[in-house]
C-alpha cells in the first residue's frame, strides 16, 4: 500500500460554489465596502461613498463584471439606499442577518467583512432575511409612520395632563379620556380664556359618565398663565399630529387600494364583529378593503380587529407561500420553540428573543382574547393557569398566527368552536389518562352516578 494513504477512506469533497457571480457589501454610515471575486477584476475590494452617484457607480462597476447576486448586512437604515438601486438595475439582492454572516472574532475590518461576505454567499451559505414585495413595503412605510405620529401625540397627551395638574385640575380624573368630545371641548375653553367652572362644564357630552356637578368642581383651580401657555401649545401639537395622522390615512388608503388583488374566488363578506371603531384606527373602512383586496375576512378571527389586520398584512404581506408551511411562519414570527440540543438532550426550548413586530401585534391580539367567551380565550385562561401569563400570551399569539397563516394560504374560514370546546377535550384527556393509570395497576374507572 502507497505511503500516506489509508485503506477505506475517501477524502472529504470540496464545498462546491453555487453563486460563481457573487459580490458582498459591508454597509456604512458614510461608505460602503464591496467585495467580488479576485478572478473578476484585479482590485476585488472597492470602496464607495454613499452618495447616489456614488452608489450608482458602484451598480455600473457590478454590472460590468457579470455579478448577478449581492450580499449586505441590514445596518440600521443605511442600507435601503444602495438595496434599491441594486434593485431597481436588475440584480438579485440578498439582505442578511448580521448574526448569520459574523466573521472569525480578531478578524474585524471593513475589506475582511466585505470579503467574508462575499465568500459565503457564494458558497450559497447566507439566507436572506424577510422582505415583502415593493407595493407592500410601501404600505408598511406607510403604517410605520402612522403610529410614529400616534406616539408623539400620545406624548403631547401627557404634556396636557402635566399642565392640568400644574393647575390642579382634575379633568384627566373624572373624564376617561381627555382626547374625547368632552375632554377636548373643555380643553379648548379653557386656551380660549373660559375660567368659570359651571361654564366649562356645560361642555359635558351626554354620553359622559361624570356629572356636571362632579366636572365643575374638579375644574376649580389656580390658572396660571406659564400653565395655561404650556396647555395651549400641548392642545396645538396634539391637533397638529392627528392631521398629519389623517394624511397618513389618506395614503395608506391610496395605498391598499391600488394594490393587486390576490385571490378572485373571494368569499362573501359577513357583517363584523365589532360595531363601534377602536381608537386611533384610520378613517376609513378597513374591513371591505382588506376583504376586496384579499378574498377572505381576517377580522372573524378572535383577536384580530380591521386595525390589527391590517398591520399585520402590512408586515408580513399578502403572500403566505414565502413560508412552506404554518411552522415556517410561526417560526419567523419567533413564536415557536426554540431548540438548542447538545449531546441528545435538550438544553433550553425557550423562544428567541426578537423585534419583530407583526409577533409583537400577534401578542397584544393575545392579551385582549384571552378576556373573551371564545375557544382562543378559553385555551389561554386554562395554559395561564397551569405555566403562568407569559407562555400563555405567546402560546395563543401563536394559534392566531396560525389561524392567519392559513386563512391567507388556503382560504379556510375561521369557525369559532366555542369556550366549552377546549374544556370538553381537556376533560375527556383527563379521563383517558385515569383509565390508563387505573388498568396498569389493576383497577378498573366506573362512571359515578348522580344520586339523591
Amino acid at each position: 500500500m502507497a505511503k500516506g494513504k489509508t485503506k477505506g477512506k475517501r477524502a472529504p469533497a470540496a464545498l462546491a460554489q453555487i453563486n460563481r457571480r457573487a459580490a458582498g457589501v459591508d454597509i456604512g454610515a458614510k461608505f460602503h465596502v464591496v467585495a467580488v471575486p479576485d478572478e473578476l477584476d484585479p482590485e476585488p475590494v472597492r470602496s464607495f461613498l454613499s452618495f447616489t452617484s456614488d452608489l450608482n457607480r458602484l451598480a455600473d462597476w457590478l454590472l460590468s463584471l457579470g455579478i448577478t447576486t449581492v450580499a449586505m448586512e441590514s445596518t440600521s437604515v443605511y442600507w435601503i439606499p444602495l438595496f434599491e438601486i441594486l434593485e431597481i438595475r436588475g440584480l438579485d439582492v440578498v439582505l442578511v442577518n448580521a448574526r448569520d454572516a459574523k466573521n472569525v472574532p480578531g478578524r474585524k475590518t471593513d475589506v475582511n467583512d466585505a470579503q467574508w461576505i462575499q465568500q459565503l454567499h457564494s458558497y450559497g451559505l447566507l439566507r436572506a432575511s424577510f422582505r415583502p414585495k415593493a407595493e407592500i413595503v410601501a404600505l408598511r412605510a406607510y403604517m410605520r409612520h402612522r403610529e410614529r405620529m400616534l406616539e408623539y401625540a400620545a406624548s403631547h397627551v401627557q404634556h396636557m395632563q402635566k399642565a392640568l395638574m400644574q393647575m390642579n385640575l382634575q379633568l384627566h380624573h373624572v373624564v376617561s379620556d381627555i382626547t374625547g368630545v368632552t375632554g377636548m371641548t373643555i380643553l379648548r375653553a379653557i386656551v380660549a380664556g373660559e375660567r368659570d367652572p359651571n361654564v366649562l362644564a356645560t361642555h359635558r357630552d351626554a354620553r359622559c359618565k361624570a356629572s356636571a356637578d362632579t366636572i365643575s368642581g374638579a375644574l376649580t383651580g389656580n390658572y396660571r398663565p406659564e400653565h395655561v401657555f404650556a396647555l395651549r401649545q400641548a392642545v396645538e401639537l396634539y391637533d397638529a399630529y392627528q392631521d398629519k395622522v389623517l394624511d397618513c390615512d389618506k395614503e395608506i388608503e391610496r395605498v391598499v387600494r391600488a394594490l393587486p388583488e390576490e385571490k378572485a374566488d373571494a368569499q362573501e363578506l359577513p357583517p363584523p364583529r365589532r360595531r363601534k371603531a377602536q381608537k386611533n384606527e384610520p378613517r376609513f373602512q378597513i374591513q371591505p378593503v382588506l376583504h376586496a383586496l384579499l378574498g377572505v375576512d381576517l377580522t372573524q378571527i378572535h383577536g384580530l380587529g380591521p386595525y390589527s389586520a391590517l398591520r399585520l398584512v402590512a408586515e408580513c404581506g399578502t403572500d403566505m407561500t414565502r413560508w412552506p408551511t404554518a411552522k415556517h411562519f410561526t417560526s419567523w414570527l419567533t413564536l415557536a420553540p426554540g431548540s438548542k440540543i447538545s449531546g441528545g438532550k435538550v438544553l433550553s426550548a425557550r423562544t428567541r428573543r426578537s423585534t419583530n413586530r407583526a409577533a409583537g401585534l400577534l401578542r397584544i391580539a393575545a392579551v385582549s382574547v384571552g378576556r373573551t367567551s371564545t375557544a382562543l380565550g378559553a385555551f389561554f385562561r386554562r395554559l395561564a393557569a397551569r405555566a403562568g401569563k407569559a407562555k400563555a400570551v405567546t402560546a395563543t399569539a401563536r394559534k392566531i398566527a396560525v389561524l392567519f397563516y392559513n386563512t391567507l394560504r388556503h382560504g379556510a374560514a375561521y369557525v369559532d368552536p366555542g369556550a366549552n370546546y377546549y374544556e370538553e377535550r381537556y376533560r375527556r384527556r383527563t379521563i383517558e389518562n385515569l383509565r390508563r393509570r387505573a388498568d396498569a395497576l389493576g383497577f378498573s374507572l366506573i362512571e359515578a352516578t348522580a344520586t339523591e
